[in-house]
């Protein structure tokens, strides 16, 4: 007991307080983009270091396992440091690496996914490759979606600043495409004039939560999705008609969110004018997208991104293949000209409406689209006969569903392609395929969000038997 209390002392006594001074070297990027340090082995995060820097920081949160600071002084500047163009970039947190040369970015990227697998995998000789960057990383973005708020009588949209509800203006940001910027800030100056009553989170009253514009780039429709908290609009046609005469509007649409959540987009959408979908076109493939829709934010990127998939994926023309969390069908079109049969399935209704129509739209026969879990699907399936030989993953940053990975580890495919936003619950997830026979063959990353910390992944993995 006296050790165990010594020990305590020690640990006392080391640890950081919260103003207090202290010199640090960077060793690596954390996961949000910032400098990682560690002082007398206690974790140090600091938004804006640079691995290879040393630098004077001041303490300002103190946690068990780890401390934050902010930069004092660089006593050693990184030299692939430089100048982040956007006015904005240290208000708005939005963009985390603006201050860090492109090609270090994608390096930094490549050792997030190494450092996860490191941590959370046992797995040998890494088969882990460069990251696929961009020629021009900025305009990339196909789609924002901007929370609202009032302010002296002005109608304000933008992002809120890190860690804060403070809303910063995003009138002209860098990594949006121009036109998305045009069309909110138009959107916006009709919402002033119009006097529309704007949500207040505090109070749960007024109406209006956030605007969405997404641009398809192939063919330049643009589709405005208003979310509101109330069903319908003071003033809704004045609305409607200001927003329909904005170039290259073709969809406008109302998204009804009542709720007290974080979350941007209720279950129910309204057609106001237009079009309900727009199309986008990715090569030779059609995509017709509703609001509710997920679609890859960086369409030149995504491209790259689905042909490593059909790459790992090796169809010969006989293959079932699975699209779990299929949303529009994206990946599966891509790849059903190469496979016999194509099954997608997603929990969003829109989704996988949008999905059919695409097969439809692409005079794809074979492909079939169902609502509802994987996890539940699949199994059901496999009592009635389903052996796929590929299933394709795309899930949310959490990872796989426990169901899901319950049911490739029992029912093993001969390749599983693993498509991940987030390095972490990757690694984890494949450590559990790897313990029950799979064997991770390549892993590719790509960036799709130059300018910031995300980076997404493709991972093949394959077993060598079947059940």
């Amino acid at each position: 007991m006296k050790a165990k209390g010594n020990e305590e002392q020690m640990i006392s006594d080391i640890q950081l307080q919260i103003g207090q001074m202290i010199r640090l070297p960077i060793r690596k990027m954390g996961i949000n983009g910032e400098g990682v340090g560690y002082y007398r082995k206690q974790v140090v995060f600091v938004s804006g270091g640079i691995p290879g820097e040393y630098l004077l920081v001041k303490v300002t949160r103190v946690e068990k396992r780890h401390a934050s600071a902010q930069i004092v002084k660089r006593l050693k500047s990184s030299s692939h440091r430089e100048t982040p163009p956007c006015p904005v970039y240290l208000e708005c947190g939005g963009c985390q690496t603006q201050h860090i040369q492109y090609a270090m970015q994608l390096r930094l990227k490549r050792e997030l996914v190494d450092e996860a697998f490191s941590r959370y995998t046992d797995v040998d000789s890494l088969p882990l490759e460069e990251t696929r960057g961009m020629e021009r990383p900025w305009d990339y973005r196909n789609k924002a979606q901007l929370p609202l708020k009032e302010e002296k009588g002005r109608v304000k949209m933008g992002m809120y600043g890190a860690g804060s509800h403070r809303l910063v203006d995003l009138s002209g940001c860098l990594v949006q495409h121009p036109a998305i910027n045009q069309t909110l800030e138009q959107v916006r100056k009709l919402l002033q004039e119009t006097g529309i009553p704007i949500y207040d989170e505090r109070t749960h009253r007024g109406s209006l939560r956030h605007v969405m514009a997404r641009r398809a780039f192939a063919t330049r429709e643009i589709q405005v999705a208003l979310i509101s908290r109330t069903p319908t609009l003071p003033r809704e046609k004045e609305l409607i008609e200001g927003i329909r005469r904005l170039p290259d509007v073709a969809s406008l649409v109302l998204n009804h969110n009542p709720r007290r959540t974080s979350l941007v987009m209720g279950e129910k959408t309204r057609l106001l004018w237009g079009k309900e979908k727009i199309e986008e076109r990715l090569r030779s493939r059609i995509y017709a997208l509703s609001a509710p829709s997920f679609f890859q934010l960086n369409p030149a990127q995504t491209e790259k991104l689905y042909d490593e998939v059909r790459r790992a994926a090796a169809l010969t023309g006989a293959e079932t293949v699975v699209d779990a969390y299929c949303g529009a069908g994206t990946i599966g079109l891509w790849l059903a000209d190469a496979a016999a049969r194509v099954i997608g399935m997603d929990t969003v209704p829109e989704a996988v409406a949008d999905a059919r129509y695409n097969a439809r739209l692409n005079g794809i026969k074979h492909a079939e689209y169902h609502v509802g879990k994987a996890e539940e699907l699949l199994p059901r399936w496999a009592e009635e006969g389903l052996k796929p030989d590929v299933v394709v993953v795309d899930p949310p940053r959490t990872g796989m569903d426990e169901g899901l990975l319950r049911y490739l580890t029992k029912k093993p495919v001969k390749r599983l392609v693993y498509v991940s936003c987030n390095p972490s619950t990757l690694a984890k997830d494949c450590n559990r395929l790897t313990r029950s026979g799979y064997r991770v063959e390549r892993i590719v990353p790509f960036d799709l969000f130059p300018q910031t910390a995300h980076v997404e992944t493709c991972t093949l993995l394959v077993h060598d038997s079947r059940n």
